[in-house]
């Protein structure tokens, strides 16, 4: 989540973690004693990015809205796939049956303001229709790019991302595999870390957070793949290279 002060929550993707997420926010919602709000950046439908969905607690409270901006689909509209998505007999009830508002915005290459963020969507390369965010906000910034399929030359980067990503002073970059396991994995649609730190670097970027960890890396796989990635020539020019962590906070103060 980006936390923006006197924002109404901003929520990055609907994964499981959503669930825990939930419940905090339903913790603050009790004590401003007042319906809760929050919108939420939606990169793509895969199951990762949507199954918190039907589990995010504050969607049992009738004073409560979401508002999703998500890729627009090419059959049907962002409401359409997640509410056939979220039914029986995959899910015990229908999206409508929620007591909370949901409101879904098909979302293209476009620039939009949410509270006091602006925020840039762009498309880009992975499998099927997603979307790379930019926010900024407080005179800071960050890209978000969770999934994004790195070329066979792994050295190439598409306008779009370089335009999201230029001089943020935070990316969160998908660096899923080494470059071994790439050369199995090339049409998976994910980076290695290597080609997350040429992006960064190429995109003069301030912060580099690698997210979106293969499942068959546990922590040690983790940490050395860190070292690993700290020790790369591009990695000089980049502040801080780290790990995407569960319960993991970056406090990126005010300009």
């Amino acid at each position: 989540m980006i936390d923006i002060e006197g924002d109404e929550p901003l929520i990055v993707d609907l994964g499981t973690g959503l669930r825990a997420l939930g419940a905090d926010l339903l913790k603050e919602s009790r004590g401003i004693g007042g319906p809760l709000h929050a919108t939420a950046l939606l990169t793509h439908l895969h199951f990762d990015h949507i199954l918190g969905l039907p589990f995010f607690g504050p969607l049992q409270d009738p004073g409560f809205r979401l508002t999703m901006h998500g890729p627009a689909q090419a059959n049907g509209s962002l409401k359409d796939a997640l509410h056939a998505a979220v039914q029986p007999p995959v899910f015990p009830i229908h999206m409508d049956q929620f007591r909370g508002e949901m409101v879904m915005i098909d979302t293209r290459d476009e620039d939009f303001s949410i509270g006091s963020a602006k925020v840039m969507a762009r498309s880009i390369p992975h499998s099927g229709t997603t979307l790379g965010y930019r926010i900024e906000a407080e005179g800071r910034s960050m890209a978000y790019l969770p999934d994004h399929q790195a070329p066979l030359d792994r050295r190439s980067i598409s306008d779009a991302v370089l335009e999201l990503c230029r001089e943020v002073d935070l990316l969160v970059h998908d660096g899923q595999y080494t470059d071994d396991e790439f050369s199995a994995k090339a049409d998976w649609g994910h980076s290695t870390v290597a080609f997350a730190v040429h992006v960064a670097a190429e995109s003069r970027a301030k912060k580099l957070v690698l997210t979106h960890h293969d499942p068959s890396h546990d922590d040690s796989d983790l940490d050395r793949i860190l070292s690993l990635a700290r020790r790369l020539p591009e990695a000089t020019g980049i502040g801080d290279v780290s790990l995407a962590r569960e319960s993991h906070s970056i406090d990126l103060g005010q300009s």
